[in-house]
């Protein structure tokens, strides 16, 4: 099976459209949305009122629906801004969404918005099946810095271990245009400017491991995307392949840059999702 791809803007758009066509009988499904959930412990929340008003999630799923998919969405922003966000793109087609708001910088610093991302995974693997979820089919995406938290939580194991929770739980791992490298917004918070490439504790790349969960990396095209986004998820790609790990894949969005790339990127999340599931279910 090919394990890189690209994709031109005219593919993408009809692949949007299939994927709609396919998925539009979800639509007759019910859903609700329960908001402002505040994913750490009380005793945590009273210890810091900064984290205690923005640490929480929002949680749409379908009603009187059981063993449903969930796809957890961090936002982007640099780690600087951005609101919690449940994308429309991912509404209606029977699984739930969880948006997460988390710290930011330069209010907090690293490593204060990865743990968030971890106490907020760690809510979601233990209560989504008080909500008719399936915990095994647990799905992390999120856009630019979301993709890098997602990236981060799944590969340094550290950060869900803290809760009991082995990072390969996670059914798949499909961030949009996420950081590879430190992200950038680390690096400027020690004084290192946005062109100097690391990798340390802080780089997705620095905890390649064969035995992770699938991987579905999606980018813009590499000449339009934000500084080598691109080449840095190719660059991951790589070494997860010579690592051993034989489910990662590489999707570039001809045509389509940082910003723009997220509405192509949707369709085919929600194919892997789909296709992840089917195989979980499967083995059961």
């Amino acid at each position: 099976m090919k394990q890189f791809y690209w994709l031109t803007s005219k593919s993408a758009i009809s692949f949007l459209f299939s994927i709609f066509i396919s998925f539009n009988l979800f639509a007759q499904q019910h859903y609700t949305t329960e908001k402002n959930i505040k994913y750490y412990s009380d005793s945590i929340n009273q210890k810091d009122n900064y984290l205690s008003t923005l640490c929480t999630l929002d949680l749409y799923y379908p009603e009187n629906t059981i063993n449903f998919p969930t796809i957890v969405w961090f936002h982007g922003g640099s780690l600087t801004g951005g609101k919690k966000q449940i994308p429309k793109a991912l509404m209606e087609m029977g699984y739930a969404v969880i948006g997460v708001e988390y710290r930011l910088s330069p209010k907090v610093s690293a490593p204060a918005y990865i743990e968030d991302a971890a106490a907020s995974v760690a809510w979601v693997f233990k209560n989504i099946e008080k909500y008719g979820g399936n915990s095994n089919l647990i799905f992390v995406s999120g856009h630019s810095a979301g993709g890098y938290l997602g990236m981060m939580i799944t590969l340094d194991k550290q950060y869900l271990s803290k809760y009991n929770i082995d990072a390969n739980k996670i059914a798949a791992l499909i961030p949009f245009s996420g950081q590879a490298i430190t992200h950038f917004t680390i690096r400027k918070e020690v004084g290192i400017k946005n062109t100097q490439p690391i990798i340390d504790k802080y780089a997705p790349l620095f905890f390649i491991r064969s035995d992770a969960p699938p991987m579905l990396l999606i980018t813009g095209d590499r000449e339009q995307e934000l500084f080598g986004r691109y080449e840095e998820n190719a660059y991951l790609w790589r070494m997860m392949k010579l690592n051993g790990h034989t489910k990662t894949t590489l999707y570039e969005l001809q045509g389509y840059d940082h910003g723009g790339m997220a509405e192509p990127a949707f369709p085919l999340l929600l194919k892997e999702v789909a296709a992840v599931t089917k195989e979980i279910l499967e083995k059961k």
